[in-house]
């Protein structure tokens, strides 16, 4: 019998190989290309001065910390988060919740930024809220997802990587080798040789 961390591996191995990417229209895009996609995306957002903004909660709101900071300090891409706790506690007592990313978004970015989203379940209501936010902007938009394969947020993004798994482990592990993936191959980090 494999061990559990064995499993859990596997799980996360398969749940990674298994990974699609959709376009807005519905159409599959091979997972290669869809990286290739996401960092033209990328330098495009970085050449016009634009900037990136990440959103997600719980878990994914650390992700997206990580990622702003990584982007900004190794890439040349100003990236912000809206994970800061006065915000989001200001925001949440204020707006009430649901408005906690899409207010600040719908003050701080224009038209050519890039909005990317993390969420496991793709359907949490501020996230949906931001994204129809940033899509009214005439943002570019990028989502991760789980979970569900209808989940709301998986049709709304240019480009959509949903993991097909159940669990909040290895969707969440999932999600974060996959914003690495993204990172690493814009950096030209050579994983092959």
């Amino acid at each position: 019998m494999d061990s559990y961390y064995r499993s859990f591996c596997a799980t996360l191995n398969k749940a990674l190989e298994s990974m699609t990417v959709t376009a807005r229209s519905g159409l599959e895009i091979e997972q290669e290309r869809a990286f290739e996609l996401a960092c033209e995306k990328t330098r495009i957002v970085r050449d016009a001065d634009c900037n990136m903004y990440l959103c997600g909660n719980g878990a994914s709101a650390a992700f997206a910390n990580h990622m702003a900071l990584d982007w900004t300090k190794a890439c040349g891409v100003p990236t912000f988060s809206f994970s800061d706790s006065a915000l989001l506690t200001a925001m949440g007592n204020d707006l009430g919740y649901e408005h906690a990313f899409s207010a600040p978004l719908s003050w701080y970015a224009k038209s050519g930024d890039l909005l990317v989203t993390i969420s496991s379940s793709g359907s949490s209501p501020n996230i949906i809220k931001t994204i129809e936010v940033a899509r009214d902007k005439g943002m570019e938009i990028i989502t991760f997802s789980g979970m569900a394969a209808e989940n709301k947020s998986r049709g709304m993004g240019d480009l959509n990587f949903y993991v097909p798994s159940m669990t909040y482990g290895i969707t969440e592990s999932a999600h974060q080798t996959l914003l690495h993936v993204w990172l690493d191959r814009f950096m030209g980090i050579d994983y092959e040789g």
